[in-house]
């Protein structure tokens, strides 16, 4: 349990973001948009407390990071930022979500395998004072000052006040693994749970395989949840790749009419009705397949023969996957199945982080 020394009690709710479609102008700090997971680092006394974003302790999961942040931070400060781990190829989310596993065994040979970081992001107290009332900029020059003589794995992120710098950012950080840009208001107060700042990801489009779907909880046998997208490799073998979800109750309905003649002898000659257990890992297993992160939920798909193509709308991939679930936007009716490939994406530039850090 959290101990009275921290100068700010924990849980915080984080501080969030609403998302834009460009840079927006005036007087904000921008800032690269790390690709990890949400922590707020308490330190007082003798002890630090790792808080996530859901506001769960997060401290066993890096063990690493607790004995560094005790030594690296000074006592009376909490600081928002992020986890990552950082590899040869830039940010690696997979391997942060390993972290996330109940054996301390497993845990500790992570810890040594892929040792994570911290990068700090805002400052909710320094020396004992409260700052969330203070302006970002006053937040952000403390931070500067308390982490000026930070080591790894402790890291202040990036800030420029130039927009075209920003941009900048935005096109070549995605290569290091980055998620895009986050503006500060410069008067804004740091304000828990409150979409007080502005994040702005990359977007993009790919035309993909419908090749099954899933009901949605408030209507099974009526209402469609998700549909599950696929991509073919050069070896013609279709990969599940994500989900496109986000549809209105009436269009939900209207898919579950209109899939349905789809759905008769749907696994006759479906790609995916024997799929493999070895392979490319994660992008060999069978969509609806029950993992440790699914958390019980009822990931039970239906097969659709593969014929038809849906548009969406991404932000970037996380390895041949979509990181996040994708965005409907039409149905392709002028395209093949067969067309639908991994080599229509846009391929990222890479990027050295350590050259992030050097901005």
């Amino acid at each position: 349990m959290p101990t009275p020394a921290f100068a700010v009690a924990p849980p915080i709710e984080p501080m969030l973001a609403k998302l834009a479609d460009a840079l927006p102008e005036g007087p904000f700090l921008y800032e690269p948009k790390w690709d990890g997971f949400r922590a707020i680092v308490f330190r007082g006394g003798p002890d630090v407390y790792i808080q996530s974003r859901d506001l769960k302790p997060l401290d066993r999961y890096f063990p690493e990071l607790h004995d560094a942040l005790i030594s690296g931070l000074p006592d009376g400060c909490v600081l928002d930022g992020e986890i990552v781990i950082a590899t040869p190829k830039g940010l690696d989310f997979d391997a942060l979500q390993m972290r996330l596993h109940p054996a301390a065994s497993r845990v500790e040979k992570l810890a040594k395998a892929s040792p994570a970081a911290f990068v700090a992001f805002d400052a909710i107290a320094v020396d004992g004072r409260d700052l969330r009332g203070a302006p970002q900029t006053e937040r952000r020059a403390r931070l500067e000052h308390l982490l000026a003589a930070a080591k790894p794995p402790i890291h202040l992120t990036p800030m420029t006040r130039d927009r075209a710098q920003a941009s900048e950012w935005l096109a070549r950080f995605e290569g290091a693994g980055l998620d895009g840009v986050i503006a500060k208001p410069e008067t804004g107060t740091y304000q828990p749970g409150k979409r007080a700042m502005i994040k702005i990801k990359h977007a993009r489009t790919a035309d993909c395989v419908v090749a099954g779907f899933r009901w949605h909880k408030a209507g099974r046998n009526a209402l469609v949840g998700s549909l599950l997208l696929g991509l073919y490799d050069d070896q013609g073998r279709l990969h599940h790749v994500g989900v496109t979800s986000s549809f209105t109750m009436t269009m939900r309905r209207q898919l579950a009419e209109e899939l349905a003649p789809l759905r008769e002898h749907a696994l006759d000659d479906h790609p995916w009705r024997e799929w493999a257990e070895a392979g490319d890992g994660e992008t060999a297993r069978m969509p609806g397949g029950q993992s440790r992160w699914s958390a019980g939920k009822d990931l039970s798909w239906e097969p659709l023969r593969v014929e038809r193509v849906c548009e969406v709308k991404y932000d970037h991939m996380q390895g041949s996957r979509f990181r996040h679930a994708a965005v409907f936007r039409r149905w392709r009716a002028d395209k093949r199945p067969a067309d639908c490939r991994y080599d229509q994406l846009e391929v990222t530039t890479p990027y050295e982080l350590s050259r992030v850090f050097g901005a």
